[in-house]
C-alpha cells in the first residue's frame, strides 16, 4: 500500500508541475505577444516553438466555431487544467482498484473473493466515467475520429452512449445522454459499494 501511495503522490506532483509549467509558458507567450517582442530573438523563437503545438490547434478550433482566436491562450490553460484533473482521477481510480484487490487478497477473509469482485467492478465503473469525460472533451476540441486514441475511446463508450442516445431525446440542441450515463454509472457504483464492498473500505487514496 505504501508503494502505491508513493506512486500516486509522485504522479500527482508530476502532473501538477507540468500543468504549472505549461501555464507559465502560455502566460509568458501572451506577455511576449502583448509587448511585441522581436520574434527573431532566441527567447521569442524558443517560446513559439514550445507553445505553438498547443496554441495553433486551439486557434484553429476557435476559428471553426467563429470565435476570436485571441482567446486561444485562455482555452489552452483551461484544457490543461481539465486534462490534468482527468489524468489524476484516472490514475487514482486505477491505483485504488489495485490497492483494493491487494487488500482483499492479503486479508485472508472468507469473503475475500466478493471483495475482489467488488473492487474490480467499482474501479471499472470509475474508469468508464473518465472515458466518457475524455470522449466529451475530445469532441469539444474537434478531435477527428481518424485519431487512434479517439477511436478507442469511442469504441469503449459507445455500447452505453449509443443506446442512450436513441432513447434520451435532445434538449434543444444538446445531447444529454452522457449526463444520463453518468447518473447510471454513479448509481451502479453506489450499489456496488453498498453490497459487494459493504464490509470493505471503498477508497484508499
Amino acid at each position: 500500500m505504501l508503494a502505491l501511495a508513493l506512486i500516486y503522490s509522485f504522479i500527482w506532483w508530476a502532473v501538477v508541475a507540468m500543468i504549472v509549467a505549461g501555464i507559465v509558458l502560455i502566460i509568458l507567450r501572451s506577455v511576449f505577444d502583448y509587448i511585441d517582442v522581436n520574434p527573431f530573438t532566441w527567447h521569442a523563437r524558443n517560446m513559439r516553438r514550445a507553445t505553438d503545438p498547443v496554441l495553433a490547434p486551439a486557434r484553429a478550433m476557435l476559428r471553426g466555431f467563429r470565435l476570436d482566436p485571441k482567446a486561444a491562450p485562455f482555452i489552452v490553460v483551461i484544457l490543461m487544467i481539465v486534462a490534468g484533473v482527468l489524468i489524476i482521477q484516472i490514475v487514482r481510480a486505477f491505483l485504488n482498484t489495485v490497492a483494493g484487490v491487494l487488500y482483499a487478497i492479503t486479508s485472508h477473509r472468507p469473503d475475500a473473493p466478493v471483495g475482489i469482485i467488488g473492487y474490480l467492478l467499482f474501479g471499472f465503473l470509475g474508469l468508464y466515467t473518465m472515458a466518457i469525460f475524455v470522449r466529451i472533451i475530445f469532441s469539444w476540441v474537434g478531435m477527428s475520429y481518424a485519431n487512434r486514441f479517439m477511436r478507442f475511446v469511442v469504441r469503449i463508450t459507445e455500447p452505453l452512449l449509443g443506446p442512450l442516445r436513441r432513447l434520451v431525446p435532445l434538449v434543444g440542441m444538446f445531447d444529454i445522454s452522457p449526463l444520463v450515463a453518468f447518473l447510471i454509472i454513479w448509481v451502479s457504483q453506489s450499489a456496488v459499494a453498498a453490497t459487494l464492498l459493504r464490509a470493505w473500505p471503498v477508497q484508499f487514496f
